[in-house]
């Protein structure tokens, strides 16, 4: 039996960490290195720094919040957005990252996939698809946090990308992403039983309850997970959160729990070796 991963993910715009709602309306949380320090301490298995604007501006300007987590937290390290060349993934490597996350160069320049492959190595490699779920019942494959429509079929893209020897797929449900509502167990499941490498799923968790569904029906490999670690990062640590450094006020509002229950990384991970799934404590 495998055993999963629990992966915060940390979606960085500027020297802040945001969260929103389908990759959007962004509101600032907080410092991303107190986060990521309160996550490995939980024992996360691995961290995902997600530059959620950084194809809009062609760059990652992740590389001082790396550099900075890498001196002090000894568990892998993903980092993604705007990353589009050779050089670019040789840049966040050397600030200390132990993998990377393609999404709209590996779209635009499948290319690239097969060259960071070769150079670097397949299990350095990840893809990320931002899936939408179309009126007629499809799935579609976009770009620059959701914004930018492709055309391409999800499922045919995560063949493509296996083909290819990527590393790991991260799937996102852009429809649950931020709603607490749970998984997109169709999506997940499709896409884990068309690709022989590791699937990653983001989007929609709610409670730890929704956590084994995507391991036991949909074969994940890992979740990665955000507004229901980070809602309980907050209530932890309230008063070192100050208003300048994270939207508070907003966080207290009714509408932004009423979906959550948050938890932590080690109450998940109790709660899916309880259900018979294998699971680092």
């Amino acid at each position: 039996m495998k055993t999963v991963r629990i992966i915060p993910r940390l979606d960085i715009k500027g020297p802040n960490l945001v969260k929103g709602i389908h990759l959007e309306g962004l509101r600032v949380l907080g410092r991303p290195s107190d986060f990521a320090k309160y996550y490995y301490e939980q024992g996360a298995d691995e961290l995902m720094f997600m530059d959620v604007v950084a194809s809009l501006y062609e760059r990652n300007s992740l590389h001082d919040i790396i550099s900075e987590t890498a001196k002090s937290i000894f568990i892998p390290i993903t980092v993604g957005g705007g990353l589009r060349s050779i050089a670019d993934i040789k840049e966040v490597l050397r600030a200390g990252a132990d993998k990377v996350c393609l999404n709209t160069a590996a779209i635009n320049n499948p290319q690239l996939i097969k060259d960071a492959t070769r150079m670097f190595g397949s299990s350095t490699i990840v893809v990320a698809i931002e899936a939408i779920k179309e009126s007629h019942g499809t799935y579609l494959a976009y770009t620059d946090n959701g914004r930018e429509h492709t055309g391409i079929d999800v499922f045919q893209w995560a063949q493509k990308l296996d083909d290819m020897k990527v590393g790991e797929i991260v799937i996102t449900s852009v429809d649950k992403e931020g709603t607490g509502e749970g998984f997109d167990l169709e999506l997940i499941s499709r896409v884990s039983s068309l690709v022989s490498v590791p699937v990653i799923a983001h989007g929609g968790a709610g409670e730890k309850e929704h956590i084994p569904h995507v391991f036991k029906e949909a074969n994940a490999d890992a979740v990665a997970l955000g507004s229901l670690l980070h809602y309980q990062f907050i209530k932890d640590n309230e008063s070192n959160n100050s208003k300048e450094e994270g939207n508070t006020e907003f966080l207290k509002q009714k509408r932004n729990f009423h979906t959550f229950k948050p938890c932590t990384i080690s109450e998940i991970k109790k709660h899916v070796i309880s259900k018979g799934i294998e699971c680092r404590l």
